[in-house]
């Protein structure tokens, strides 16, 4: 199965890079703009998951208790 990382709300591109150097830096982690070929996978993988944990987070606190469909 082909995977995409389209964007689905162009707009939100920044926002989800400044959110990325945010964990980043929180992690210390040295990311930089453009190619990061040079950090190791396990720090990548930390960036991507504490992203991940604080965006279910912030859902979870967040939630009026409305379903979405």
């Amino acid at each position: 199965m082909a995977r995409s990382n389209k964007i689905v709300v162009p707009d939100a591109k920044q926002s989800l890079d400044s959110f990325k150097m945010e964990v980043a830096n929180s992690l210390n982690v040295n990311l930089k703009q453009g190619y990061n070929g040079d950090i190791s996978a396990k720090e990548a993988g930390s960036i991507g998951g504490n992203m991940v944990k604080r965006m279910i987070t912030y859902a979870e606190n967040n939630m009026n208790g409305n379903m979405m469909k």
